[in-house]
C-alpha cells in the first residue's frame, strides 16, 4: 500500500500563533510541514525566507517541505539548507539548468524537487527524473492560497505516475492546489501520494480532525 503524506501548507496559518498551529499540526499527525516562498516576481506575491524556515526547525522535527517559488532559486540554497530544509523544490520555469540546480540541493544534504505550473508539460521534467527525490504537480496557478483545483489535473498527475513508475523512480509525486476532501480522493487514485492542503485545514473548523479526514478519504480507495 502507498503510503499517504499529509503536508499543511503554513501559508494559511495564522502567523501570530505559529508556533502553536505548528504543535497542532504535528499532534494532528502532519507528515510534512509545507513552506511556500514566494518573491514577488515569479508570482505576484511576497511570503517569508530563511528565518521562517529556521523559525519552524525549532518548532518542530516534521520535515519542512520548502516549496520555491522564486527566480534564481539557487541563490537560496544556502541559506535554505543552513536554515533547517528538509527538501528543496524548484519551478522548472525558473531553471534553466535544472540538471546542475538539483545536483546542488543534493550535494546540500536536501531532498530535491522539481514543481511545474499547469501550463507545463511533463516532458519539461522528463530528463532530470533520475536526479528527483519529489515531482510537484501544481492543480492551481501558483501565487495564492485558497484556489479552486484545476480538473485537468487529474489527468496530468495519472501521467506523472506512469512516467516516474516507467522511470522507475522512487521519487513522491506530490499535488499542490485545492485540494481537500472533494478532490483529494480523485488524486490518490491517479498515482500521487503526498497532498499540501492549507485552506483546506485551516479554514476548518477542527483543524487537527481535517489532517485525519483528509489522509481517511485516500485510505477508503484502497
Amino acid at each position: 500500500m502507498t503510503t499517504v503524506r499529509i503536508a499543511p501548507s503554513i501559508l494559511s496559518a495564522d502567523f501570530a500563533r505559529l508556533g502553536d498551529d505548528v504543535a497542532m499540526l504535528e499532534q494532528a499527525g502532519a507528515d510534512w510541514i509545507h513552506v511556500d516562498v514566494m518573491d514577488g516576481r515569479f508570482v505576484p506575491n511576497l511570503t517569508f525566507g530563511a528565518k521562517v524556515i529556521e523559525t519552524l526547525r525549532r518548532r518542530t522535527t516534521l520535515p519542512l517541505d520548502v516549496h520555491m517559488m522564486v527566480v534564481e532559486p539557487e541563490r537560496y540554497f544556502d541559506d535554505f539548507a543552513s536554515a533547517g530544509a528538509s527538501g528543496l523544490t524548484i519551478h522548472v520555469e525558473v531553471a534553466p539548468h535544472l540538471h546542475r540546480q538539483l545536483g546542488r540541493i543534493r550535494e546540500l544534504g536536501l531532498l530535491a524537487g522539481a514543481a511545474i505550473d499547469p501550463s507545463t508539460p511533463l516532458s519539461a521534467v522528463e530528463e532530470v527524473i533520475p536526479e528527483l527525490d519529489l515531482l510537484l504537480i501544481m492543480s492551481v496557478n501558483p501565487g495564492f492560497g485558497g484556489q479552486e483545483f484545476i480538473p485537468g489535473s487529474i489527468d496530468k498527475v495519472a501521467r506523472a505516475r506512469r512516467m516516474l513508475d516507467a522511470a522507475r523512480s522512487s521519487a513522491a509525486l506530490e499535488v499542490d492546489g485545492g485540494i481537500n476532501r472533494d478532490t483529494i480522493g480523485d488524486v490518490w487514485r491517479a498515482g500521487a501520494d503526498a497532498f499540501v492542503a492549507g485552506h483546506a485545514i485551516f479554514s476548518a473548523a477542527d483543524p487537527r480532525a481535517e489532517v485525519s479526514a483528509l489522509r481517511n478519504r485516500c485510505a477508503h480507495l484502497v
